[in-house]
Parts: C-alpha cells; sequence; structure tokens
C-alpha cells in the first residue's frame, strides 16, 4: 500500500487488515501452513508519517527503494494526493510498476494517481462520490462511472471512498482464494455485507438528505420498513397530515428527491438484499418488497440496474453454507503491498 504524508487512514488500513484476516483464517482452518499475504506500507520515504487525521503510521520502505517484487500494489487516497501528483519521480514509479505487479489498484481519490500516470486513459474507473465531476473533468479521456463501489479492467482496479476499499479487498481475496474465504474475512471484520463492485455507492438512505422536519424523518424511516405497504403520495400525505400537494412539494424540498422516486429505491434496495440474502422465490420478494407483479418487478430491474432479478441473484447471491465452494490452497505466498 503506498501511502503519504495526509493520507486517509482507512484507506491504508481497511483493505490491508482485510488480507491480514482472510490470511489468518485460511492458516487457523489449516489451509495454509503459512501467511498467504505479507502486507507492507510503502512511504514516500522510509519512516513515520502522518495521516490527515493525526495518527501516524510506519512506512517500511521508500518507494524508491521498490523496484519488483510486489504482487498487488494498492494506490491510498486522502488530502495528501494533491501535493503528490506533483511528484513527477512518485508518478514515473507508478507508471513503471503497472507493467511489473499482478495486480494495480486504487483506493478512493488515489485514482488520480494513476491517472496521472495515463494509467486510466480510456478505461473504466471510480473514485470517492465527491471528487467524479473533478475526475471526469480533468481525465475527459476516462470512463468515469458515477456509481460504483469499485471497477476492473484486466489487472487494473479502482474503488469508491474509504472503507470501499475493503470491499474492493475482498474482491481480490475472493479472486485468489474463493468466495468462502472472502466471506470468512467479511464475517471475522463484522462487515455487513461483501458487496459486489456493480451495487451502488450508496444506500437509499445515504444516496437521499434526511429531513429536516421530524414527521418527514420518521416517514422516510415508516418506508424503509414497511416497502410492501401502500407507499402513494396521498397515503403518505395523509401519515403526516398534509395535503397531498404540500407533502410532495415538501418531501422534494428537504430530502432532495420526490416521494415516488424514494419510494422506487428502497424497494428496490429491498428486493436486492432478499436476492443477495435469502433463497426466496421471486414471488415472494416482490410481495415484500412491493415491487407490483414479477413483469414490473424484472422491468424495474432491468432499468435500473440494466439485468433481471434472476441475473442478479445468479450474479450477487452469497453462498448458502461454509464449504459449499472449495477453496484454493497451496498457492505461494502472496505480497499484498
Amino acid at each position: 500500500m503506498l501511502a503519504f504524508p495526509d493520507v486517509q487512514i482507512l484507506d491504508v488500513t481497511g483493505p490491508l487488515e482485510v488480507f491480514s484476516r482472510a490470511s489468518r483464517w485460511l492458516r487457523d482452518q489449516g489451509g495454509c501452513a503459512d501467511h498467504v499475504y505479507e502486507v507492507e506500507i510503502i512511504g514516500l520515504r522510509r519512516g513515520r508519517l502522518r495521516t490527515s487525521s493525526g495518527i501516524r503510521i510506519h512506512a517500511d520502505r521508500a518507494f524508491s527503494e521498490v523496484d519488483r517484487g510486489v504482487d498487488t500494489l494498492l494506490i491510498a487516497g486522502g488530502m495528501g494526493v494533491g501535493p503528490c501528483r506533483g511528484n513527477k519521480n512518485l508518478i514515473r514509479w507508478i507508471r513503471r510498476q503497472s507493467t511489473r505487479v499482478r495486480r494495480l489498484a486504487s483506493i478512493c481519490t488515489g485514482a488520480f494517481l494513476l491517472a496521472d500516470a495515463g494509467l486510466l486513459r480510456g478505461r473504466i474507473a471510480t473514485t470517492h462520490w465527491h471528487h467524479l465531476d473533478h475526475l471526469a473533468r480533468e481525465f475527459p479521456d476516462v470512463r468515469v462511472e458515477a456509481d460504483r463501489i469499485f471497477t476492473q479492467e484486466g489487472s487494473l482496479y479502482t474503488s469508491a471512498g474509504v472503507t470501499a476499499g475493503m470491499d474492493l479487498a475482498l474482491a481480490l481475496v475472493e479472486e485468489d482464494f474463493g468466495r468462502e474465504v472472502a466471506l470468512a474475512a467479511a464475517r471475522e471484520l463484522v462487515l455487513f455485507l461483501k458487496r459486489p463492485g456493480g451495487q451502488a455507492q450508496f444506500s437509499a438512505q445515504l444516496s437521499a438528505q434526511l429531513a429536516e422536519h421530524e414527521p418527514l424523518r420518521d416517514l422516510q424511516t415508516y418506508i424503509a420498513e414497511h416497502p410492501d405497504h401502500d407507499l402513494s403520495v396521498g397515503r403518505l400525505a395523509h401519515r403526516v397530515g398534509m395535503s397531498p400537494r404540500n407533502f410532495a412539494r415538501l418531501f422534494k424540498r428537504e430530502v432532495g428527491i420526490t416521494p415516488a422516486h424514494y419510494v422506487g429505491t428502497v424497494r428496490v434496495e429491498t428486493a436486492r438484499r432478499l436476492l443477495e440474502e435469502t433463497s426466496h422465490r421471486l414471488e415472494t420478494i416482490r410481495r415484500r418488497s412491493g415491487l407490483g407483479t414479477l413483469e414490473s418487478m424484472r422491468r424495474t430491474f432491468l432499468r435500473t440496474i440494466g439485468i433481471t432479478p434472476g441475473q442478479y441473484r445468479e450474479r450477487f447471491r452469497r453462498s448458502e453454507s461454509p464449504g459449499a465452494e472449495g477453496t484454493r490452497t497451496g498457492g505461494k505466498a502472496r505480497k499484498a503491498g
């Protein structure tokens, strides 16, 4: 992991902890005699550096001391990316490493360093939601994906902001040792869900604003907890004692989207979660998510996600039980640095 002064500490420690935890789990389960990942922090120079939170971490080596031998190179993000962009030696080193490592990935605004090195030209990429427009404006030849947890093209990866780096790291672990190991690491780290790269950066609740007025905040909670109820504008307006017209106007002003859009987003999110986490039939999921008929649910998924509910389940469904998929062991140790 390449770090630097004013780096975002979770960009560094989050992904590296995923690799370390997966390595420990494999060893504890008897799958490997030794650790399969060796993690290392590389800095602008060897020694201590101060992160943006004020916490200090230690770089084992300077990037100039690293030539070959790294399996996976991760580029962190944070406030310190700006000064790093002017470091021509660093940019040249990243470009050179791209031809030597098995995988190269950026976390958060680390994508700007990959772009400066010319590595994202003509490729898809993502970054922290706050910097997506900046990345697209400065590098018009990069196909910026605004609503992705992480992207992959061949051996090059980019992730969204901060904790999305852990989602990317879990995906890399899955590439190396299978789904069971990645899910075991997620459970060990008490991550709510191992989110696939095609999922949105935000849940419905994070994408929308939290209403200022308490009745509307309570209504947002009600919608999330009862997606299968009648959530028409008229019925929602009645719950908060307002006329439909005034309710729709106030909701849009405070939440940022219309009531219908908010309800639709919550229902799709509910269906996605049920498809990922349960073996319920599509009819049950349709009913519990409030998405109307099976055909209307299918059309909604095609319109909002680009695939059918069945295809979504096939792509993103988690394993039912440990050991359902084989664990690949015995591979040579990999260095994630």
